[in-house]
C-alpha cells in the first residue's frame, strides 16, 4: 500500500473513531443520568459507571487526536508565527511536526509497553466490574497507533516539501487554520449539504 493510500485509510479512521467516540460520550452521558437517578429515587447503583467514563475518555481522547490533526485543530500559538517571511514560518512549521512526530511515536512506544505489560501479568482492574485492561488498552494503542503513523506521514511530506522549497504549500497545509481557512471549510460543509436538503425535500 503507498503512503498515499495509507494516510487516506487512516483519515477514514480516524473520522469513523471519532464519530463513534461521540456516540461512545453521549452513551456515557446517559449511563450516568441514569446512575444518578437510580441512587436517587431507588437506591440502586449499576456501579462500575465511572470506570466505563474512564475508558471511554481514554480511547475517545486517543483518536481524536488523530482526527484534531487531519483538521489542524490542535491548539498553535501563532501570534508571532504570522508575522515572520514565509520561508520562516515554513521553517518552523516543519519543526513543529518533527517534534509532533517525535512525541507521538515516544507516546506509542509507551502505550505498547503498558499493554505488553498487561497481557504478560493478566492484569484485572480491581473494581467491581474486574475488567480484563488488555481490552481498553487496546483499543488505546490503536488510536495512539492510528495518530502516529499519520503524523510521521505528514511530517514526511512537510519536509519534502521545504526541502523542494515549496515553503506556501508548506505554510497552507501545516500552519494554524486562520479565519479564512474556517469559513472556506464552513463554505464547503452548507454546500455539500444543499443537495441532501434537495433529496429529502423532493422525497417529501
Amino acid at each position: 500500500m503507498s503512503s498515499k493510500k495509507l494516510y487516506w485509510s487512516l483519515r477514514k479512521v480516524a473520522h469513523g473513531a471519532a464519530i463513534a467516540a461521540g456516540y461512545a460520550a453521549l452513551g456515557l452521558s446517559l449511563l450516568i443520568v441514569f446512575e444518578v437517578i437510580s441512587r436517587k429515587l431507588f437506591s440502586f447503583s449499576l456501579q462500575g459507571v465511572d470506570e466505563i467514563g474512564g475508558y471511554v475518555l481514554a480511547i475517545g481522547v486517543a483518536f481524536s487526536f488523530a482526527y484534531a490533526l487531519v483538521h489542524r485543530a490542535h491548539t498553535r500559538v501563532d501570534m508571532l508565527l504570522v508575522k515572520l517571511p514565509a520561508s520562516l514560518q515554513a521553517l518552523l512549521n516543519v519543526l513543529a511536526m518533527l517534534l509532533l512526530a517525535a512525541f507521538s511515536v515516544f507516546m506509542l512506544w509507551r502505550a505498547i509497553e503498558t499493554l505488553r505489560e498487561t497481557l504478560e501479568f493478566d492484569s484485572h482492574a480491581s473494581t467491581p466490574l474486574q475488567t480484563p485492561l488488555w481490552i481498553p488498552q487496546g483499543l488505546w494503542v490503536i488510536g495512539l497507533g492510528v495518530f502516529s503513523v499519520l503524523t510521521v506521514l505528514l511530517m514526511a511530506r512537510a519536509v519534502m516539501l521545504f526541502l523542494r522549497g515549496r515553503n506556501t504549500e508548506v505554510n497552507n497545509e501545516f500552519g494554524p487554520r486562520s479565519a479564512d481557512d474556517e469559513l472556506e471549510e464552513a463554505r464547503q460543509d452548507y454546500s455539500a449539504d444543499i443537495p441532501k436538503k434537495q433529496q429529502r425535500s423532493n422525497a417529501q
